[in-house]
């Protein structure tokens, strides 16, 4: 989308995550936690480990407090009893929405999805009826300010390391990765001292929708605060373009 500032909506986000910092790690040793039980403690034969603790240094989390969670994890065999469930549905507008959430308890995850979607005058449907308008990608932005690089220079060392795309926004760089290439990429660019602002393998929207209407942006972010403050929901994906 032309002109369209990612870095403005990651921003955003990182201004909110870093009100409810303490959530935010939860929900990231919460994915350590699962990542470990399902393959093993060590990042260079995980893939999903290797990916999570991309995200983790992403926000912040200090290195100890992810070997912490790993140790934690490898050490107790009851630590995540928790199961993998997405939801998909529609906003205000048609929007499209995902929500992905670990949970010990399906019926209140699900009765809390699906009241966010109805008081935001959304509702859920079935699976895959809005996931196709997304592709899955690693992606990795990097506000323009924080880096000294010369963009081809960034751009080559990107796609040496792995990366399928790279694209120069108004104020940011955005990288995007299969899914698979996203944490040999993101060393590469760790290693070299490149400050990311976001880093994690995403749903990312093949079209944005614009809302206009006051009411439709005051329910789409109703919907949207309600699954924030859900402590099942870890992540959420929406193509309103705000």
């Amino acid at each position: 989308m032309s002109g369209h500032s990612k870095f403005a909506n990651i921003k955003h986000k990182k201004e909110k995550n870093d009100a409810a910092k303490g959530k935010i790690f939860t929900i990231i040793g919460r994915e350590i936690a699962v990542a470990v039980k399902e393959g093993g403690a060590d990042p260079a034969n995980n893939y999903k480990l290797a990916t999570v603790i991309a995200k983790a240094k992403a926000n912040n989390m200090p290195n100890d407090t992810i070997d912490r969670s790993i140790k934690k994890a490898a050490g107790d065999g009851n630590t995540a009893n928790y199961e993998s469930i997405s939801y998909e549905g529609y906003g205000p507008s048609g929007t499209a929405i995902i929500v992905e959430t670990l949970t010990d308890n399906r019926n209140r995850t699900a009765a809390n999805v699906r009241a966010a979607f109805s008081k935001g005058n959304g509702n859920v449907g079935t699976t895959g009826c809005v996931s196709f308008m997304f592709d899955k990608k690693g992606q990795i932005i990097i506000d323009k300010e924080e880096c000294d690089l010369d963009p081809d220079d960034l751009m080559m060392m990107a796609l040496d390391a792995g990366a399928d795309d790279f694209s120069e926004e108004e104020d940011s760089y955005e990288i995007t990765t299969a899914p698979d290439d996203f944490p040999a990429v993101y060393d590469a660019l760790q290693k070299e001292g490149i400050e990311m602002a976001s880093a994690e393998v995403t749903m990312i929207p093949q079209t944005y929708v614009t809302l206009t209407s006051e009411s439709d942006i005051k329910a789409m972010n109703r919907i949207l605060d309600l699954l924030d403050d859900d402590d099942d929901v870890q992540n959420v994906y929406h193509n309103w373009d705000e």
